[in-house]
């Protein structure tokens, strides 16, 4: 039950990621290579901002923890702007491969400033806020060892209801429409009155506090973190959106789910040296059978 409940946490982390890559390829036709970057920036601003409010004012359990995921969110969410505004709205009608490049080139730079400006080794979570969680045991009704940590409970309840909230705001308010629309045909949609650079640099904010929220949850359960943190997440979670359909939201979530129940399988019953190497074979199958993804992929139709 552990290993089952330890790979739906791992996948809903996988999720959250994969959704910022999936919603700006829906709207831009584009991959943002910086995303994996951002989780990152989640996860130093949370030390970071602990670190701070425990010198303000001491370690106050709970309160400093999600004080510095907020600000770290937010943070993330900042950097996003600026990398729609850098990195991909002057060379949104350029050649596809410019703003990859610059995207790269961002990601490159992150890297190296928190390599050279905080630690090229690695970096522990403080204890004090994430160890109450991870010691906590809940007992599950399926017998009388079967038990999940709270910090997993925490973190797979934290990511359903942020992806619940993702689908409503999308499904259910005007942004989200807005956002639809210009995934759709952003020309007819600046027609009809939508304001469609912001709706672009909206999407990014979303995508961004979401690596980021996942960025603080990896850093509480994993205790440690690092500059190149974000590069394995972000290709895991590209592979998520590529094998539940790059460009739709659903299959970035069932992608994330899929890969975080075939890693823990796989760490499980062969070795977790195994586990990267059965998930991209699962990728490599399924594209070849359904090259679109699980549930198939949504393009932007460009304007």
């Amino acid at each position: 039950m552990d290993l089952f409940v330890n790979g739906l946490a791992r996948g809903a982390i996988y999720a959250l990621v994969a959704l910022g890559y999936t919603m700006v390829y829906g709207i831009l036709g584009m991959i943002n290579f910086a995303h994996g970057d951002i989780f990152m920036i989640g996860m130093f601003a949370a030390v970071f901002a602990i670190g701070v409010l425990s010198t303000l004012w001491g370690p106050v359990l709970g309160v400093n923890l999600v004080i510095g995921a907020v600000l770290a969110i937010l943070l993330a969410a900042a950097y996003g702007y600026a990398n729609e505004r850098i990195a991909y709205r002057r060379l949104r009608r350029a050649h596809i491969l410019a703003p990859l490049t610059s995207a790269i080139g961002l990601s490159i730079v992150l890297q190296n400033f928190i390599w050279l400006s905080v630690s090229k080794d690695k970096i522990d979570f403080p204890r004090f806020d994430s160890g109450p969680l991870a010691d906590t045991r809940i007992p599950l009704p399926l017998g009388a060892e079967a038990s999940v940590s709270l910090l997993q409970a925490v973190i797979l309840v934290s990511s359903l209801l942020l992806m619940g909230g993702l689908f409503l705001l999308i499904h259910r308010t005007r942004i989200g429409l807005a956002m639809r629309a210009t995934a759709q045909d952003q020309r007819m949609a600046a027609l009809v009155g939508v304001p469609v650079n912001k709706v672009i640099a909206f999407t990014f904010v979303l995508g961004s506090g979401l690596a980021a929220a996942a960025g603080v949850m990896v850093a509480m359960y994993q205790g440690v973190l690092r500059f190149d943190s974000g590069y394995s997440m972000g290709l895991k979670a590209f592979t998520a959106a590529i094998l539940g359909g790059i460009g739709n939201i659903p299959g970035a979530v069932l992608g994330g789910f899929i890969i975080g129940m075939t890693e823990d399988l796989t760490s499980y019953r062969i070795g977790s040296d195994w586990k990267d190497g059965t998930t991209f074979l699962i990728l490599m199958v399924v594209l070849i059978l359904r090259p679109r993804g699980l549930l198939g992929e949504r393009v932007a139709e460009k304007a």
